[in-house]
């Protein structure tokens, strides 16, 4: 069917530029729109939230660049040429990235394959005081397709995408107007367009169409030539620095204007009531156009939604294309075999349906013609033998001849094939089951065979299988003759056999006191449908394929299992003195001092164990010992991990373990009297002990009427005397003191009193 398509294809003439690969990596943009919600106003702090929605199209056939992750929205305030910047949203993520679909209104053309276009959405919210002036909300992205008509050097274009919030829109409230449609991606040259353009106003607004400007910002600095990106001319200026009012794209005049934006008989244009954009183009290629809504309430014009878009203009070609279910099919001619049924239901596969006004069916018949004007059709034929038929798809039709088709039918009636299989098995046993093929056709010996055991396949005429696992199995077989046809029998197979002998296999045969010991069942087939009773020789059973038991006492013990199929089937084993438990030791420890430190840091550790002959001391990954009863010294301190295992006479172990900290030592005092008199003795007041470990430490000095005159983080720091060490000599008296701290145990400490200044 390929060959076919290729004749009866969309060609897409547009005019196309030989561009680098550094110039498409920006080129993306055919068109956008901002619209905005009031979501409340407050009435207390005057101000006003709106969301905000940028709807951004882009080219997604071009190979340019996809939507930019994040987006920055810049915000302005003021009027005409005159705008303040106020702040930059950054970072708003693109949302909602989808195919547009691309329509035409013409009922016999399809959608060229090299054309798409995608929309990605960016919202956010944001609160605005109420003022006087306009606000200004824009996004600034380069660039356009290059292949652009009505525009001077369009690869190099960007484009502004705006919305301005006016007071009376901050006052009132208001939310913008919301385009209806996006316009239509294609439209065929030298048809009309008719496209409704309209918005919605949940206001109720007023709402006047026109064509206007589209607007630019950035250019192509940075993406192909040295450069700041970042420039007003870069491809993403930077809003702070890129003020409004945005330049106008430049048209191509005289031939372009933005109210005359394409070339056509009707021109095109936009009704201003409805927003219907008519006319029909006459020069194939791509246009920017630019639409405003201009919004009206009590006669005063509060606001303006603006959108800019890229039509292409492609030269379209009718198409449709012949086809119906068949055996087989060449470009033309399609082949319909049946076997033994001589009513042949056609299913017509023709497309595409919305181009197809008529059908035509004309069999021959014996010498004689059926013909039927529906889409399908159900034929009886007479006998075996070989049939022709024609369809012919819009036959006759007045002006459309480009939208015919036509299929050359052979319809081929042979005997009828029976597919058939008999099997036999032992339903108790476990084995391959033997199949017997039972097919006939009328046509002669069966040549091929097709055996779908749901666990493998068979292509021989009668097989042996074996399943893997029981269960309710359902056998296929094909069978295929000289004809080619083919006929299918399923069938069940209730299999559910015993193992033919019971494997069991424990992780151990001598378990430690007490021992968890896991039985894997290797018996074949079981699965869960089959009844297993256990017994363990403690007392224990269990019902299921591979369990665990827990064996508590010393001790032989004996292991059987009893195994029967959903189906009533029984084989049994027992496993005389399969398990041995033997004793185990019980570990146990203790040790002094219960709190080491780095000044008593030896540690004597005490065995607490039972029915042990032998020990393994690890004191974390220090050291080792193989005494009894160990001491160890920790020259540093942390904690430690200690491990005591002990072994049994029957060659049992058991671990105990526990952890130790060795802490360093915060220990010190505060005198209560100092004498700052620079005689080398008590000149300063400073705590004095152990700070190791110690973490945060402030230490401040108060007067009585709470001014804090000293201050240090550092512990060999004391108070001279000074007020916070200026020279200035503080008077003989009392005075408080606070010192607090992080001790090695990571708690808060305080630590509050008096001294007395002696002179």
């Amino acid at each position: 069917m390929l060959s076919r398509l290729h004749l009866k294809t969309i060609f897409v003439s547009l005019i196309f530029c030989i561009i680098s690969n550094s110039e498409i990596n920006a080129l993306h943009i055919i068109g956008g729109d901002v619209i905005y919600e009031c979501r409340g106003i407050d009435t207390i702090r005057k101000e006003v939230k709106f969301f905000i929605t940028f709807t951004m199209y882009r080219d997604s056939r071009s190979g340019g660049a996809n939507f930019d992750p994040t987006a920055n929205f810049g915000i302005y305030r003021g009027a005409g040429l005159n705008w303040t910047y106020v702040s930059t949203v950054t970072g708003i993520k693109v949302t909602n990235i989808t195919d547009i679909d691309i329509v035409t209104n013409n009922p016999c053309i399809l959608v060229p394959v090299n054309v798409g276009v995608q929309k990605g959405i960016y919202t956010f919210e944001i609160t605005l005081p109420i003022i006087s002036q306009n606000y200004y909300i824009s996004y600034q992205r380069c660039c356009r397709n290059n292949t652009i008509l009505n525009l001077v050097d369009p690869g190099g274009t960007g484009a502004a995408f705006t919305t301005e919030i006016s007071p009376e829109a901050q006052n009132f409230c208001n939310n913008s107007p919301k385009f209806d449609h996006f316009p239509p991606v294609v439209i065929c040259v030298n048809r009309p367009i008719n496209f409704d353009h309209s918005a919605s106003d949940v206001d109720g607004d007023s709402l006047v169409y026109e064509f206007c400007i589209p607007l630019t910002a950035g250019g192509t600095d940075g993406a192909t030539t040295p450069g700041n990106p970042e420039s007003c001319n870069g491809v993403t200026p930077n809003s702070q620095n890129c003020r409004p009012p945005y330049a106008e794209v430049n048209f191509r005049q005289p031939n372009f204007t933005y109210d005359r934006p394409m070339a056509g008989n009707p021109i095109v244009f936009i009704d201003p009531v409805t927003g219907i954009i008519g006319g029909s183009p006459n020069l194939l290629g791509q246009y920017v156009v630019g639409v405003c809504v201009k919004e009206y309430r009590n006669g005063q014009l509060i606001g303006t939604l603006r959108r800019d878009f890229q039509f292409n203009v492609t030269t379209c070609e009718v198409a449709v294309i012949a086809d119906l279910k068949a055996t087989s099919k060449t470009q033309t001619e399609f082949t319909i075999n049946s076997c033994g049924d001589f009513k042949i239901d056609f299913l017509n596969l023709s497309t595409d349906v919305r181009f197809i006004q008529n059908y035509y069916w004309e069999f021959d018949i014996k010498g004689k013609k059926e013909i039927y004007n529906t889409r399908n059709v159900s034929v009886t034929f007479p006998g075996l033998g070989s049939y022709s038929a024609t369809m012919i798809l819009n036959k006759d039709l007045p002006g459309l001849a480009e939208c015919s088709d036509t299929a050359t039918i052979t319809v081929n009636l042979y005997p009828s094939i029976d597919t058939d299989y008999e099997f036999a098995y032992d339903t108790c046993v476990a084995g391959p089951i033997n199949y017997t093929d039972k097919s006939v056709s009328g046509a002669g010996p069966i040549l091929k065979w097709f055996w779908d055991f749901g666990e493998g396949t068979s292509t021989v005429q009668n097989p042996a299988f074996e399943f893997e696992s029981p269960g309710l199995k359902s056998v296929r077989l094909i069978s295929e003759d000289v004809n080619l046809c083919r006929d299918t029998s399923i069938q069940d197979v209730n299999y559910f056999p015993v193992p033919s002998l019971i494997i069991i296999e424990p992780n151990t045969f001598i378990g430690c006191q007490p021992a968890n010991i896991f039985f894997d069942n290797l018996s074949f087939p079981i699965d869960e449908t089959y009844t297993l009773e256990w017994d363990f020789g403690d007392g224990n059973t269990s019902g299921e394929i591979s369990p665990t038991n827990t064996y508590l006492d010393v001790g032989t013990y004996n292991v059987s299992l009893k195994i029967i199929s959903p189906i009533g089937c029984e084989t049994a084993k027992s496993f005389n003195g399969l398990i041995k438990i033997v004793p185990s030791p019980t570990a146990g420890f203790s040790f002094t001092p219960e709190e080491p430190n780095l000044s008593n840091n030896t540690v004597q550790f005490a065995d607490e164990s039972q029915n042990a002959i032998s020990y393994l001391w690890k004191f974390d990954s220090l050291a080792i010992s193989l005494f009894q009863n160990p001491s160890y010294t920790f020259k540093d301190t942390g904690t430690y991990v200690i491990s005591q295992i002990v072994l049994h006479p029957s060659g049992c172990t058991d671990t105990a373990t526990a952890l130790i900290s060795i802490f360093p030592i915060v220990n010190f005092f505060v005198p209560n009297a100092f004498t700052p008199n620079h005689d080398g003795l008590n000149d300063d007041f400073i705590p004095k002990g152990s700070f190791l470990g110690l973490r945060n430490y402030n230490f401040t000095i108060w007067n009585r009427w709470g001014d804090k005159i000293f201050e240090t983080a550092d512990y060999s720091i004391g108070w001279n005397g000074q007020r916070n060490n200026t020279g200035d000599i503080a008077q003989p008296g009392v005075y408080a003191f606070l010192i607090t701290y992080i001790d090695p145990l990571g708690e808060n400490k305080t630590l509050k009193g008096h001294c007395t200044l002696l002179r």
